[in-house]
């Protein structure tokens, strides 16, 4: 059994990079850190406004030597991992990339949370004590190597700290959903007033509970939000907003930065609307259909998914 923890919650972001021969590059943590020889991608935390493309740049660059180009978002999850010894339980939302080389050269570090990094074929890789996260990205069996917690505890989706600057500032993960019934109607959320983007229309969505998946996360807002059930069928992208100093309900100015997976999902048997959750920051939604949607006043995170998803130009 795990003591009682204090809750932390984190966004990071790793690249799976593969050489010319097919092995994959890992790097391993160094004494004095949480998983003291474990093996795992490179990357890390999201600062804070940071997108976290240029998060896996700058990670493997430091963890590596490596130069990386982005390729692709292959997958987002999360997990948990108990810290009794720090008296932490972790939450981490990971964003996992596929990257390739551009330049640079193998490197060695001392003092730092990686020590090393090395090429191995995926044979080798099973041989290694890998971290969950990187042992599901290259396939392969995890071990137990981290310690899960007895329970998730019950946490906001976000946490509100004061910045270097004064200001409070907040990083908040969230899964978002690209609804289309057969017809081909997309499903939008209207931005209810006292929250940003108030009188703005959005898609069905929201922050992630700690301990939870994005994809669960993203189906039990859809319901809450409009009524509907849906099926996920792809991962579309993610986007990466700062706002400086919103205001919300919260009464005080806070320097938000959103990091949103949004989801192409799919609603077969359309039910009637209905916003369950009431009295939060959706207030209304709608099916649209995708020539009326150029006319909407829409937030800046529904016109880039809705681009991704080929419905926007």
């Amino acid at each position: 059994m795990t003591p009682a923890l204090e809750p932390v919650r984190r966004i990071a972001a790793y690249g799976v990079c593969r050489n010319e021969d097919g092995r994959v590059l890992l790097v391993r943590a160094a004494p004095g850190t949480g998983t003291p020889g474990v093996w795992s991608l490179p990357g890390g935390a999201v600062d804070h406004g940071e997108h976290p493309h240029d998060t896996v740049v700058r990670e493997t660059a430091a963890e590596t030597g490596l130069s990386v180009a982005i390729n692709k978002l292959r997958e987002v999850l999360a997990d948990m991992r108990a810290l009794p010894t720090r008296g932490v339980t972790i939450h981490t939302d990971r964003l996992i990339y596929t990257v390739t080389v551009r330049g640079g050269g193998l490197r060695d570090r001392i003092g730092q949370p990686t020590d090393l990094a090395r090429w191995f074929t995926v044979d080798e890789a099973r041989t290694l004590p890998l971290r969950p996260f990187t042992a599901d990205a290259l396939g392969i069996p995890a071990a137990p190597v981290d310690l899960r917690p007895d329970a998730a505890p019950e946490v906001p989706s976000f946490h509100v700290v004061p910045g270097k600057d004064g200001l409070h500032r907040a990083q908040r993960f969230a899964a978002y959903a690209v609804a289309t019934d057969p017809d081909g109607r997309v499903l939008l959320t209207r931005v209810a007033a006292g929250y940003p983007g108030g009188g703005c229309w959005h898609l069905p969505g929201g922050g992630t509970d700690f301990g939870e998946q994005p994809g669960i996360a993203l189906l039990r807002e859809l319901v809450e939000e409009t009524g509907q059930e849906g099926r996920m069928v792809g991962l579309l992208g993610v986007a990466s907003h700062r706002d400086a100093a919103s205001l919300g309900p919260e009464g005080y100015p806070i320097d938000w930065h959103g990091v949103r997976a949004f989801y192409r999902v799919e609603v077969a048997k359309p039910g009637p609307l209905a916003v369950i959750d009431a009295g939060g920051s959706t207030d209304d939604c709608q099916w649209v259909s995708a020539s009326a949607l150029p006319s909407l006043t829409l937030t800046e995170v529904t016109e880039e998914a809705l681009r991704a998803a080929g419905l926007l130009p």
